[in-house]
């Protein structure tokens, strides 16, 4: 089964999904570099339902957002090393700075985000039937490693 599904096979997927009465888990982000806090985050997401579909932000979105030198990875790198863990039903990768279109064509029964993210300003949380935020690990985030990366590698 490959796990990588185009934008345009979401609505036939999970017409199948509820046709099966599966109940779908959504989240999403960069995942630039996939860290303890993306890992920690994605199996909890996939403890709410029976099927995790993971939103991917295209290159151009990352760079768009998080700005010059980002992405780290590609779309391509990212979306293979999330669909190698096993509690990653699907991946799909969105061209939007925001899933805001994604989560409005999935309508998940659980939407999942970070402990770092209010609820009231997760994107897409009107098209869910719950949002739920899980803990977030302090000091884990792809910004603080790409920091202590480049703190390393100066000359002393």
């Amino acid at each position: 089964m490959n796990k990588i599904i185009d934008i345009d096979e979401v609505p036939e997927l999970v017409n199948k999904l509820r046709k099966d009465n599966k109940k779908i888990v959504f989240t999403n982000g960069c995942f630039d570099i996939l860290h303890v806090g993306h890992t920690s985050l994605l199996e909890k997401a996939s403890e709410y339902g029976d099927v995790l579909i993971v939103g991917v932000n295209s290159d151009k979105s990352v760079k768009s957002i998080k700005g010059k030198g980002r992405p780290i990875q590609c779309e391509i790198d990212r979306t293979k090393l999330l669909s190698a863990i096993s509690y990653v039903s699907y991946v799909v990768v969105f061209g939007d700075d925001t899933p805001e279109e994604l989560v409005k064509m999935i309508a998940p029964d659980v939407l999942v985000k970070g402990g770092d993210y209010k609820k009231d300003d997760i994107v897409g949380s009107q098209y869910a039937k719950i949002v739920v935020t899980v803990k977030y690990i302090p000091g884990k985030s792809t910004t603080i490693i790409e920091k202590n990366l480049r703190k390393s590698n100066k000359p002393r």
